[in-house]
């Protein structure tokens, strides 16, 4: 019986050539000349770090950093759990931003929710971070695939690992 994945993975290389450029152009904008704005990924924690030395320089950081990462990857701005700012020495401050990896359960549930009450003739199982549909007929995976698509929005879901 064919089946595939429902996941959400990073394009780490996307990320990181996002979060270079973006540096870039913090060095080469006038109005950052002389500041400690800067923009860091950690990799093992996959976290993304801003550095200002201010609540507005660091909401122009982030106009900066959303529309390239949009464009790297689409949707992939939709992943990030903004933390709380922290003022670090003086009047400097710092955010990060959490990267969310794989479907986390609550999103696995409403997926698996929505295929049941969909009527649609296939089975859902939630495996780890991931959610395998499958179904008698490819039209039928197909037809899950537009369901979901449509109806999740909020969270970057891609659908691979085909198998017949």
């Amino acid at each position: 019986m064919p089946s595939f994945d429902f996941s959400s993975e990073v394009d780490m290389v996307a990320l990181k050539n996002a979060i270079d450029l973006t540096g870039k152009r913090i060095i080469g904008r006038y109005d950052f000349k002389g500041t400690s704005a800067k923009v860091e990924l950690g990799d093992k924690d996959s976290i993304i770090t801003l550095f200002a030395d201010s609540d507005f320089q660091l909401n122009q950081i982030k106009d900066i950093l959303f529309p390239v990462m949009e464009d790297k990857e689409p949707d992939s701005t939709k992943r990030l759990d903004a933390q709380t700012i922290q003022k670090i020495s003086g009047d400097k401050v710092k955010q990060e931003l959490k990267i969310k990896i794989g479907i986390e359960s609550e999103l696995a549930k409403k997926i698996v929710k929505l295929l049941k009450d969909s009527k649609l003739k296939v089975q859902v199982a939630i495996q780890g971070d991931a959610v395998r549909v499958t179904g008698a007929k490819r039209d039928v995976l197909q037809d899950a695939i537009a369901l979901v698509k449509k109806s999740i929005t909020d969270f970057p879901i891609k659908h691979g690992n085909y198998r017949d």
